[in-house]
């Protein structure tokens, strides 16, 4: 990696040189080097978490202060909690929000100074619905909403339970884990008697605040600990001048087993419970080729968990953003608690329960209970918090070719020619690092890409896009315009000194623009602009790498917590905010760079809360092993139910060279996967298609071609995500929510209420078990052969099979005309797959618009619905107006028919006749060229 003049010191700049040449060591490994676990804080080694899982149970010494306690005219109920060890009081604010939600927030009733709230990711503050008491006395208050949810509030210890219509859904603070750390000054120890407090003034101990003067010969100071003011990682001291801040609290969810999301994990679908070393942990950070089976954090955090039993799911979001860890247990729920208001005991059984233990280390407790109670509800629930998912461009859930990296416009050309040399879709090309000049980003290396608008019009030309990488990470140069610009407007964050913040990532010394900044966003913004970003062109777009942020010499691989933010906030308060505002800065320069008509399309590898809004994110930096396939499933179901749709892991696997059966297999996965890339790192052999034996370069063009077919049956599914907040990509119980068979399934998959897949994921396999729930049919996508559910059945699986199958009762859009492109389809004819039921009918919808802008929020788009019943096939209008489509219907299939009809009818403006065939045991009817246009009423009737 070449060495630029940077800006520090001849000392400081030894130091970088040495830690970079052993950072190569250990980030330019060879492909199959294992993370180095010890780079990376375990539970054990962060200060703040040791002391939130070392509280006792059932010692809790907070209480709520009942007679403080009051409905306000704006419907919330406020009071207080009081430490009744130290005496400080905390205020809480309980509000009954619309659509079946509570939000409750906890927080110090006077700090020192504000602690931080969360901001930018509800879309709106939510309106507050009144809470009226029922019933209070010396030891607890009873509420109640106009929608039918209830919190008993007890007083000593603090506890609040919520009923849903005489059901005990949440418990809070039940085993007394809850702890707030109060702000304070810094009392003096023995060795620094004479010495100044933190920040240069002499201060007195700071005595507990707002009781009553005879009691505070009762109250106990809190013990002083070296890590709360100051805290070592290997070679980092991070610098805490506020002191300790950590905020905790346990919820339990009574007759419910199984809990889920909370991602970036690489674990199962279904949470496992934790032990005291291995808690889930949110932090942001650059693993390379991350572990399986683990609670380490990864890429992404959002710390939004579900709980799913027959009855219900529910939803708890705990809204914070800085270093966070969840413990989770199972346990018997109490039952005297069932019957604490309403004398109401559910069975003579025991009673299933979830414990679990939240704790981050600084901002307020701030908390939304979502009752759902279907798992629909409660996804809808939670976006209509955070925002529905963006409706991405069609382009973008084709397929994409990347690797690290296409070395200069040559290659680029011949790999676009190779595509259509071989007859095999793609959509994108990807240019990784290598293309910039110097890792300096939004530039080109003038030596391999000395025309980058030439290259960019030859793919346009063609119906194709690039994107290109950009990193949050700005090479130190004074010569780079955007360091320039930066370092001139005072944009970049800051040491505590007031001085720029340094660290070392891919350009060597870079400094990292404040993203939490609104100013900061609007200029990178600016900056893809056509004329800014010199080569680009409307059909290039952003892949945002390295934001957790990745910083290859600071702690933990990222920013050192004690860095400082706008408003003085320190970086641990925002840590996991800054990959999702670094997002949001590139998909508004997108779309203000087309005057706000055209759609983003913005890859992210950080995540959190409210990235649905801006783009689509993958799974890191996977490797070519066959448990890396596996895990793809689970960790994309878990994003998934976080409200983040438009999710993929890179195809073969980023590190290692896969063999071609995985290779093959991977493919086959990542064609029903939301997000289709290829990936690979720089140092592993070249492995697009065309370079495989022929037999797997035909299995992975079909796996491309099967995608390519789907595409409106996808569009649509993005479609209905943008309004629902539903994923594509579901876990078998969301679609059959009282089946307990599927609460742990996670390696097989619904796509949306259509389809089930089933990936191979194992080396050598050549059948698969498959579970077929519900009681309609199933049919094989390929041979329309029906396996009747409920019930498991072994299904073939050779090399060239993909187990998909198309559940009765539902109706498939399909586009199969091959072409190069997702762009040149759009005109092209559709079919329709009708897989009939056990009563004999079927429904499924299809959407449309022109692919790219954002004229649908103007209604320019076509939404049909298509329902088939008593030997009808009927198309009628859902929603939509001012779009038009020159498509028409080609075919129509129709699996699983009790008898052949004698004749078939198209009923538009006039009567006509269609030629039809049946096949499969008579049990299939194609019916070909109705030639009516999709986006019209029609009926077609067998008679």
């Amino acid at each position: 990696m070449a060495k630029r003049k940077s800006t520090c010191n001849n000392s400081n700049m030894a130091f970088m040189q040495l830690s970079m040449i052993g950072l190569a060591l250990v980030l330019l490994f060879e492909p199959g080097h294992a993370v180095d676990k010890s780079n990376f804080k375990t539970v054990d080694q962060c200060g703040f978490a040791r002391r939130h899982k070392d509280i006792p149970e059932g010692q809790s010494p907070y209480a709520a202060v009942l007679d403080s306690f009051h409905i306000e005219a704006d419907g919330v109920m406020r009071g207080n909690i009081l430490n009744t060890k130290n005496g400080i009081l905390l205020s809480l604010e309980v509000f009954g929000l619309e659509d079946r939600m509570v939000r409750f927030k906890v927080n110090e009733l006077s700090p020192i100074r504000p602690r931080y709230e969360v901001p930018d990711v509800l879309v709106v503050e939510p309106t507050p619905i009144r809470w009226k008491i029922n019933k209070q006395d010396s030891t607890s208050i009873e509420a109640a909403t106009s929608s039918g949810i209830t919190v008993l509030l007890s007083s000593e210890p603090f506890r609040m339970d919520f009923y849903d219509n005489k059901q005990l859904v949440f418990s809070i603070n039940p085993r007394g884990l809850m702890k707030f750390e109060h702000q304070r000054e810094r009392r003096k120890s023995v060795e620094d008697q004479d010495q100044p407090a933190e920040g240069g003034e002499e201060v007195d101990n700071v005595e507990p605040a707002v009781v009553e003067e005879q009691e505070q010969e009762e109250l106990e100071e809190e013990p002083e600990e070296p890590d709360m003011w100051e805290e070592t990682f290997k070679s980092h001291t991070d610098r805490k001048p506020y002191g300790p801040s950590s905020i905790g609290l346990d919820f339990s969810f009574p007759g419910f087993e199984h809990v889920y999301g909370i991602p970036e994990h690489a674990d199962s679908l279904a949470l496992k419970p934790t032990g005291p070393s291995d808690p889930y942990r949110l932090y942001n950070l650059d693993v390379f080729e991350y572990d399986l089976d683990k609670r380490m954090a990864l890429y992404g955090s959002v710390p939004f968990m579900q709980a799913h039993n027959k009855e219900r799911t529910v939803g708890l979001f705990w809204l914070n953003a800085a270093e966070t860890y969840i413990d989770i247990s199972s346990n018997t729920a109490d039952k005297s608690v069932f019957g604490r208001m309403f004398d109401y005991v559910k069975g003579e059984s025991d009673v299933p329960q979830v414990d679990t233990h939240w704790y981050s280390e600084s901002g307020i407790i701030d908390t939304f209970l979502l009752f759902g109670p279907s798992p629909m509800d409660v996804l809808s629930q939670y976006t209509d918090l955070t925002g529905k998912p963006f409706l991405p461009p069609l382009f973008s859930i084709a397929y994409h070719q990347c690797r690290w990296n296409y070395n200069d416009e040559e290659d680029v050309k011949q790999v676009d020619a190779n595509f259509d040399e071989h007859d095999i879709p793609c959509d994108v090309i990807w240019l990784d690092i290598e293309h910039t000049d110097g890792k300096r980003y939004l530039t080109w290396d003038n030596h391999k890409f000395p025309d980058p608008g030439r290259m960019l019009d030859h793919l346009a030309a063609k119906g194709r896009k690039m994107v290109t990488i950009v990193d949050p990470h700005v090479h130190r140069d004074n010569n780079y315009h955007m360091y320039k610009e930066g370092k001139d407007n005072d944009y970049f964050v800051h040491k505590q000194d007031g001085s720029e913040y340094e660290g070392w990532c891919w350009p060597g010394s870079s400094s990292y623009p404040d993203f939490t900044r609104k100013d900061v966003r609007d200029w990178w913004a600016s900056r893809l602009s056509h004329d800014s970003y010199q080569g680009s062109r409307p059909n290039l777009f952003n892949w945002n790498d390295m934001n957790e942020p990745s910083v290859f010499n600071g702690p933990e691989v990222t920013m050192h917590k004690d860095v400082v933010h706008a408003d003085g906030w320190e970086h641990r308060d925002v840590h996991n905010l800054y990959g999702l505002y670094f997002h949001m800065a590139n998909a508004e320069g997108q779309i203000q760079r087309s005057g706000g008509t055209e759609r983003p399309f913005t890859l992210s590898r950080a995540f959190y809360s409210g990235t649905q809004r801006y783009g689509a994110i993958w799974t890191g930096d996977n490797a070519a092993e066959w448990g890396h396939l596996k895990a793809s499933n689970p960790m994309l179901l878990s994003i998934g139910l976080a409200g983040i749709p438009f999710i993929g892991a890179d195809v073969g696997g980023f590190f290692k060279n896969p063999d071609e059966e995985l290779l093959t297999r991977w493919y086959q996965a990542g064609a029903y996967q939301p997000f289709f890339r290829a990936h690979a790192h720089i140092d592993t052999k070249r492995r697009e298609p065309w370079l495989l034996q022929p037999e797997s370069k035909l299995i992975i063009r079909n796996a491309i071609r099967a995608r390519y077919a789907l595409l409106p049956f996808w569009y649509t599914l993005f479609h209905n995500s943008s309004q629902t907040g539903l994923p594509p990509m579901r876990p078998m119980w969301m679609e059959f929510p009282k089946d307990a068979d599927t609460f742990s399934m996670e390696d097989q998959y619904m796509l949306g209420n259509a389809l089930l897949v089933s990936p191979i994921s194992d080396q050598g396999s050549r059948a698969t078990s498959v579970y077929f729930p519900g009681n309609d049919p199933w049919f094989d996508v390929d041979t329309f052969f029906a396996y009747q559910g409920p019930a498991t059945h072994n299904v073939n699986a050779d090399l060239d099979k993909i187990p998909v199958f198309q559940h009765g009762g539902s109706i498939v859009p399909r586009k199969e005309r091959v072409r190069r492109c997702s762009s040149l389809t759009v005109d092209d004819p559709y079919t329709l797959t009708v897989a009939l039921n056990n009563a004999g009918s079927a429904n499924g919808d299809l959407y449309i618009d022109d692919g790219h802008s954002f004229d649908y929020k103007q209604q320019k788009y076509i939404y049909r619905q298509f329902t088939f019943s008593a030997n009808k096939l009927e198309s009628r209008a859902l929603s939509g107006a001012g779009f038009e489509t020159n498509s028409w219907l080609e075919r129509v299939v129709i699996i699983g028919l009790k008898s052949v009809p004698k004749k078939v009818e198209l009923i538009s403006q006039t009567i006509t006749q269609l030629s039809f065939s049946t096949s499969h045991n008579r049990q299939v009817l194609t019916i070909r060229k109705p030639g009516v246009n999709i986006g019209q009423d029609w009926t077609i009737r067998l008679s």
